[in-house]
């Protein structure tokens, strides 16, 4: 059992693809497993027999677990804790693939996305040895993240699978060439994309309650918000925005047939990436020793799925184009849905956005997703008698709420950046400008 996200400690199999004794190539599907966060392929690395499922499906096993045998034609499994008889042992059976994952973000509970913790998949044992010599030994998240970075490889200890490095190794590393810094902006956009309830287990007939097993991803949200809720000091900033102007641009962006349709979360996702240019102090990480202030807006939006929440990432969300990130957040959100996200599209967001507005809820407050230092909370759009122009109007409003962690984020700090949102979104030309 690999580690197929960067949360992943355990995964439940799902179900087998290959059967005992059947041919296996490499590449080919074995089973699918059910990580954290989704359900993912277990993909062969290695070429022939299937010769035991050690791991029935349905089970649920720690990662690194053996879950299976391939062996040669006419090879025998060799008995438990033993090898095969009349051959080479056999080989553990081929670890899943898992697509590369970027830093940070991941699902959540209660309403909020859920942390971020680096650590990257491992790759088989067959073929972390078959790397040719003097190569560096990294997985590919890692190395995308090194370049993202400019960290040097060849200098950093590697901690996985014979010396292997992974993404948690970058995360003391320092940069061998100077990150640049964020440029100022000045447009503002949209907001995330909300979800549909979670199923509820309903207790069975004639007993007085029926006990539910948690799931993996019920088993993360459970123990990040522990990490959260606990060590974090939070502090909360509430502000009222007039959404009159955000109202009639969506109108007439509706009416000029745009492909993509914008809803009000595109706009404020769009708004927060473009105010997060102008707040680099609220654009950050607490990493225990040090914070690290990104250069790029990577935009977590809270999805809720059946068993809980999972924060799709909307990357370099302060350079896309209002129909660009309402394309994206609908393709995230249906996958996030269905549980077919990789690991790169739930993690390395560098602020969140919980949107429970269309499910009548006027005002909450999120839980922030460590290492991020920020999340927004967003309540439904309402008309309200309020004074206007000398005169008292119904105008429509909504409510923001930003849960900041206090080691990063000043009140006055906090303030002003909600101070600049409330301006873009009630001057929605600012978003498009």
């Amino acid at each position: 059992m690999e580690a197929l996200s960067p949360t992943m400690e355990e995964g439940r199999l799902v179900e087998w693809k290959k059967q005992e004794g059947e041919t296996v190539a490499v590449g080919d599907v074995l089973a699918e497993v059910e990580t954290d966060k989704a359900v993912m392929e277990l993909v062969a690395r290695v070429g022939g027999v299937l010769l035991r499922q050690t791991v029935p499906a349905g089970q649920t096993v720690p990662v690194s677990s053996p879950i299976g045998l391939i062996g040669q034609p006419g090879e025998t499994a060799p008995a438990a804790g033993g090898n095969g008889a009349g051959g080479a042992p056999a080989v553990p059976a081929a670890r899943p693939t898992a697509p590369p994952a970027p830093p940070g973000s991941q699902p959540r509970a209660g309403g909020q996305p859920t942390p971020p913790v680096p650590a990257a998949p491992a790759t088989a044992p067959a073929m972390a040895s078959a790397t040719a010599a003097g190569r560096v030994k990294a997985s590919p998240l890692a190395r995308k993240i090194a370049q993202e970075r400019g960290l040097d490889l060849r200098v950093i200890q590697g901690s996985g699978p014979e010396g292997r490095i992974v993404l948690r190794d970058l995360e003391t590393a320092r940069p061998a060439r100077p990150v640049a810094q964020p440029p100022a902006a000045a447009a503002a956009g949209p907001a995330p994309s909300a979800p549909p309830a979670a199923r509820p287990v309903a207790p069975t007939p004639g007993q007085a309650f029926t006990d539910a097993p948690l799931s993996q991803m019920r088993k993360t949200i459970a123990r990040r918000l522990v990490q959260s809720i606990g060590p974090v000091p939070t502090f909360y900033l509430t502000s009222e925005v007039d959404m009159e102007r955000v109202f009639e641009a969506r109108e007439a962006m509706l009416a000029a047939g745009s492909e993509v349709k914008v809803s009000f979360n595109d706009i404020v996702i769009k708004a927060v990436a473009t105010a997060l240019r102008q707040h680099p102090a609220c654009n950050a990480w607490w990493q225990d020793d040090h914070i690290r202030y990104w250069s790029e807006v990577h935009i977590g939006m809270a999805v809720a799925i059946e068993d809980g929440l999972i924060t799709p990432v909307i990357r370099h969300a302060d350079r896309k184009t209002l129909s660009e990130i309402g394309a994206e957040a609908r393709d995230l959100a249906g996958r996030a849905r269905e549980r077919r996200l990789t690991p790169e599209e739930y993690t390395g967001a560098t602020f969140s956005i919980s949107n429970l507005g269309m499910l009548d809820i006027d005002e909450f407050t999120a839980v922030i997703n460590p290492p991020e230092t920020g999340i927004l909370a967003v309540g439904r759009i309402v008309s309200k008698p309020v004074e206007h122009a000398g005169a008292v109007a119904l105008r429509r409003r909504m409510r923001l709420t930003m849960s900041c962690d206090h080691r990063v984020i000043d009140g006055a700090t906090g303030a002003r950046f909600l101070q600049t949102l409330k301006g873009m979104l009630e001057n929605p030309l600012a978003i498009v400008w």
